[in-house]
């Protein structure tokens, strides 16, 4: 089976659009959502509008969704994290809103080979950042190969017997192209879609095919001007438009 992973789409419609242009569905044959479909950026409802059309075969709910949904109060959100989602509460149409309230937590199961978080296996909004805690998510693991977000940053963790290692990111991924090696598991963040921070500007995703056992990870340029226009004209907070072109 093949599958389009997107991750941390944080309302971004224009990034989202070019990932969807540039990856068109002859190249997967199902979608995975891993979460933060909203927050920072300034099309929400499109946002979600684009990715209830796709049917995703698994989407799961991120820390901004549970807050723009009302299930959390945003508390451990920073000033400006806060600011925005504040302001997506207020832009969701009460059915967009529904179904992101509707979204379940991870992780969830997708097949014999995969499974999915937002943050990690044991802990849905806790962060994996390096080895140590790459080992702690996939001793909790149940499946060989799980695709994770919320860091925006797109990595690659490859554990064989011996030892942990990264085997791609962070950094240069654009064209990282993977095969799963027999008895290795595997944790892979496909990066954000919406606002990537890895210093990489263009947007990120991933496609899986676990019949051989590969993952591509993809960059796709997206009109960045445009998208901080509209950043700006909502009124969201300044540092949200400018870090689109960083990549940070």
């Amino acid at each position: 089976m093949r599958y389009l992973v997107l991750s941390d789409i944080h309302g971004n419609l224009d990034a989202l659009d070019a990932v969807l242009a540039a990856l068109p569905g002859s190249r997967y044959d199902q979608v995975l959502v891993l979460g933060d479909l909203v927050g920072y950026g300034p099309d929400p409802n499109g946002v979600v509008d684009r990715i209830r059309a796709l049917a995703p075969v698994a989407a799961i709910r991120g820390n901004h969704d549970k807050v723009a949904a009302g299930l959390e109060d945003g508390e451990s959100f920073n000033t400006v994290a806060r600011s925005a989602v504040e302001w997506t509460v207020e832009a969701l149409s009460p059915e967009h809103r529904a179904y992101l309230a509707g979204l379940p937590a991870g992780p969830v199961l997708v097949d014999d080979v995969l499974e999915i978080c937002h943050g990690s296996t044991f802990d849905e909004d806790a962060y994996v950042f390096d080895e140590i805690d790459a080992l702690r998510a996939l001793e909790s693991a149940r499946r060989p190969v799980c695709l994770f977000g919320h860091t925006h940053v797109a990595l690659i963790f490859d554990r064989s017997e011996e030892a942990i290692e990264i085997a791609a990111g962070p950094g240069d991924t654009d064209g990282v192209h993977l095969t799963f090696a027999p008895g290795h598991r595997y944790l892979i963040n496909p990066g954000s879609v919406g606002q990537p921070r890895d210093g990489d500007p263009r947007a990120a995703a991933a496609l899986v095919d676990t019949s051989p056992g590969t993952v591509e990870l993809c960059r796709v340029s997206y009109d960045v001007e445009e998208a901080q226009r509209k950043t700006r004209l909502a009124g969201l907070p300044e540092m949200l438009a400018r870090r689109l072109a960083l990549g940070r």
